[in-house]
């Protein structure tokens, strides 16, 4: 699907820009170009980018210790 029209930018870009490393709109903007013409496509492309960020998190983050007494 295209998120950004003026500029040719698809979810599938958001999500490779995601898992290359973009944590910030403005990284997203200035990596892909998404919403630097007309910028109506911005809320969409927010909105997809943490999406894509809290999806990123609950695959790393990390497993849940359980404290265990020694008796």
């Amino acid at each position: 699907m295209y998120v950004c029209l003026c500029n040719g930018v698809t979810e599938s870009a958001i999500r490779n820009a995601v898992d290359e490393g973009v944590r910030t709109y403005r990284e997203l903007s200035f990596k892909t170009g998404c919403g630097t013409t007309c910028g109506s496509c911005v809320p969409v492309a927010r909105a997809l980018l943490q999406e894509c960020l809290s999806e990123t998190e609950s695959h790393f983050s990390p497993p849940e210790l359980h404290v265990v007494s020694a008796a």
